[in-house]
């Protein structure tokens, strides 16, 4: 296991915020093009574990090859998960406060539908909307043409990763309060999902929060996770993260990590022919992403680099397992490596660090309104006769 050393532990505010947000989009481009995948078939495809970037699966059939759509995953583009962590960011910018379901339908549904931006995978200006899943179109159909509650939107929707893996944004906002970041993106999330799909992106956001705190390591990551965690999800973070400790290299621990989550993962064995019972509402399941994101955490010593390669090569959804993987050994201060990064940033001809730089100041502003919101509730509490705040 490689710990990370003192010099990253003591990275300030704006190196954790740009780790963790250019973590998660190079984690995302790294696991695009194998996504969907085994372990077994990534090997036999690319004649070993993959250690960096790689090309589309079809090669250059990528354009008719894929059953939904002619998306270029490979050579570097990151996906709809950085899509919408980004829009997530725009929508901070924007409002410059904590975020609740209400700003997603009148900040973020917008964004995706009203402003063509580069997509790297259609490799083309476009609106985010045309590529983003079918459980993020939902946002549009439910929020936009249907006008729904947006505290309840997220009902009936796919359950999957879809809201926790653009949730990194919601625990940077709120560094060091894994408490307070859990139940903003439980808040925002309301709109997009629900059930456990929604709870994941809770205990995701808090545990990015608890990653940049200072002295985090990957245990006390994992332990603020926990203390959060509900119903099936707490479950599988346990029983995966129990496992990860037994291995300190991804190799062993790919068929290990698949085999603690497979009970609380809905999906099933074969990725692409989920069964009947899969994405429904459960308190009893798990997305599979999360917990194997932590566990890699813990295999890695929070590494970024084995973080990441580790959930890549694991497969089926890994492009999300290495984005939540990716922004939070960023967040840790462990240094994202910077051939990976310029290539995906040149690759997606996507600034990858503005939006660090943006949320950043974002994040300032917040948590200044925030002391002066806790110090007028400490003095109208006084002057109710509680007891007086030491400072």
């Amino acid at each position: 296991m490689t710990p990370i050393g003192e010099e990253t532990r003591e990275a300030g505010l704006d190196e954790r915020i740009a780790g963790s947000l250019v973590g998660a989009a190079v984690g995302d481009a790294l696991g695009g093009p194998v996504e969907g995948y085994s372990p077994d078939q990534i090997t036999d495809r690319h004649g070993g574990r993959v250690h960096g970037v790689v090309g589309p699966w079809h090669g250059d059939d990528w354009r008719t090859a894929r059953l939904i759509a002619p998306y270029h995953k490979g050579d570097g583009h990151v996906t709809d998960d950085t899509l919408m962590t980004h829009a997530l960011v725009r929508v901070y910018a924007r409002v410059r406060d904590h975020l609740d379901a209400y700003a997603v339908a009148e900040h973020l549904v917008p964004d995706l539908m009203t402003r063509p931006r580069w997509i790297p995978e259609l490799e083309a200006e476009a609106l985010p909307l045309h590529r983003v899943f079918l459980a993020e179109k939902w946002l549009v159909a439910r929020l936009a043409y249907g006008h729904v509650d947006p505290r309840e939107a997220g009902v009936g929707n796919i359950v999957n990763c879809g809201a926790a893996m653009y949730m990194a944004p919601v625990g940077l906002v709120n560094a060091a309060n894994p408490a307070g970041a859990y139940a903003e993106a439980l808040d925002i999330a309301g709109a997009h999902q629900s059930s456990y799909g929604r709870e994941a992106a809770g205990v995701f956001a808090a545990a990015v929060a608890a990653a940049i705190a200072p002295d985090a390591t990957p245990d006390s990551v994992v332990a603020a996770a926990l203390s959060l965690a509900k119903d099936g999800t707490r479950t599988a973070i346990d029983k995966v993260c129990e496992v990860a400790c037994d291995h300190s290299d991804f190799e062993s621990a790919l068929v290990p990590l698949r085999e603690a989550v497979a009970p609380y993962d809905t999906v099933g064995p074969d990725y692409r022919a989920p069964s009947l019972g899969a994405r429904r509402p459960s308190r009893l399941h798990s997305i599979e992403e999360l917990p194997v994101a932590l566990g890699m955490l813990l295999v890695s010593g929070g590494d970024f680099r084995q973080a990441v390669l580790g959930s890549v090569n694991y497969g089926r959804d890994c492009d999300s397992i290495a984005t939540m993987a990716g922004a939070l050994a960023g967040a840790l201060g462990s240094p994202v490596p910077e051939d990976w990064s310029k290539t995906v940033a040149e690759a997606s001809r996507t600034d990858l660090w503005e939006p660090a730089r943006a949320l950043t100041g974002v994040t300032r502003e917040i948590f200044e309104r925030d002391v002066r919101r806790r110090r007028t509730h400490e003095r109208a509490f006084t002057a109710l006769g509680g007891t007086a705040c030491s400072d």
